[in-house]
């Protein structure tokens, strides 16, 4: 079955998405998510420009050589805008595969290892109350597991506090990157305060998750590892910058807190020596970052042997297709270990509809031929590309730091 066609269709229902549409003959088509969030229009160029000529003609069963195709015959590889590129063809004929078969996506990668997949949520709060009720809030949906946020004392603005007009935290609209201003010390004496404050109101009954986003050192990881230890986190994610994976090691050696890593992640060998070398528990690189469910597997595989469990990116920076993606993966994969789901929000729902469900905790991607996700192209025009950025961060004296 040869691809006929192949579109890239850039649009901002709300924040900006990246979505490929690969057409194969009668009239099949494949969806695949070419987000890279504040990067998008970089993928973009690099699929319309670059990848789709080179799709059209080519036999869409052949998932596998098509991947090798694009990675080895770029000769310029890896990196994020390469691997999101990837990613989306990956998925897109996956979806297609499924659709031909008249199977879900799961089935083709050896069917369900579960009945559901467990999700973690967000809840923040610009106070420790506002935290609570936000966390109590979730718990009401029925969530299992919770990542607490919580604004940091004498600092203007915190990472990861949703705004209380109902919008998105992250990207701000602009020609110009929004910037924050971060200091260590407060918030290593105020992160073990959260967790103490929501362990006492809330007891141990649900999953805890915090995000440090790769603001500390190795010691200084280390050092609010040991202090979260009394409140048996579920995991502390992106506790260091991640390039070093060695730095991993020192973590390691003083605190028995869970460590996740991995959402900037984009290739096997960004996290070779953190699974090989045990360093990490939960490995999160996601779907259409990491060349798509043919090379995620790959990584998950590779965690299995080493007794590392998934965690997988699933922010809202992430379109509907990425997420079921990742369901479907995460459903059939043996070490699955939690799935971020944020949702998404209005007008998303006008441009993209979906299979997958959230029950009692637990998703599922549903039983649609594929990936189960349906693009409107025609709503889509109707969101025009919006310049956003991801903040920058600076340090109090000045100096930039990891945001």
């Amino acid at each position: 079955m040869k691809i006929v066609d192949a579109r890239v269709i850039v649009s901002s229902p709300g924040r900006n998405y990246v979505t490929l549409v690969i057409e194969a003959e009668d009239g099949v088509i494949g969806l695949g998510d070419a987000t890279l969030n504040g990067r998008e229009l970089a993928v973009a160029s690099y699929l319309r420009d670059h990848v789709c000529p080179l799709l059209v003609g080519r036999d869409a069963r052949r998932i596998e050589d098509t991947w090798q195709y694009l990675y080895r015959g770029a000769y310029w590889r890896r990196g994020p805008v390469t691997m999101t590129a990837i990613a989306a063809v990956d998925v897109a004929l996956w979806d297609i595969k499924g659709k031909i078969a008249g199977l879900p996506v799961y089935e083709l990668l050896g069917g369900a290892a579960r009945d559901g997949v467990m999700v973690y949520c967000h809840a923040s709060g610009s106070t420790l109350d506002d935290l609570s009720a936000d966390f109590q809030g979730r718990m009401d949906q029925g969530y299992l597991a919770i990542r607490a946020q919580a604004a940091i004392p004498g600092l203007m603005k915190t990472y990861g506090i949703a705004p209380t007009d109902g919008q998105i935290y992250e990207p701000a609209s602009g020609n110009v990157p929004q910037q924050d201003t971060w200091e260590t010390s407060t918030y290593l004496d105020f992160a073990p305060q959260v967790m103490a404050h929501l362990r006492r109101e809330f007891g141990y009954v649900v999953h805890l998750l915090h995000d440090v986003h790769h603001r500390l050192t190795p010691i200084e990881a280390a050092r609010l590892g040991g202090a979260l230890e009394p409140y048996r986190m579920f995991w502390i994610e992106d506790p260091t910058p991640a390039e070093d994976q060695s730095a991993f090691r020192l973590i390691r050696q003083h605190t028995t807190t869970p460590i996740a890593v991995g959402e900037v992640f984009n290739s096997i060998w960004d996290c070779q020596q953190l699974i090989t070398e045990r360093l990490i528990d939960y490995i999160r690189t996601s779907v259409s970052h990491t060349g798509g469910i043919t090379h995620l597997r790959r990584v998950f595989a590779l965690a299995d042997l080493y007794g590392v469990r998934s965690g997988s990116h699933g922010a809202g920076d992430l379109s509907p297709i990425a997420m079921a993606a990742a369901l479907h993966v995460d459903l059939s994969i043996p070490n699955f270990g939690i799935q971020e789901y944020m949702g998404h929000r209005d007008p998303a729902g006008e441009l993209f509809s979906s299979s997958y469900a959230f029950r009692d905790g637990y998703m599922h991607p549903g039983n649609q031929p594929g990936l189960g996700v349906s693009f409107d192209e025609e709503a889509a025009a109707k969101f025009p590309y919006e310049p956003k950025y991801l903040p920058v961060n600076r340090r109090r004296d000045g100096s930039m730091h990891d945001w």
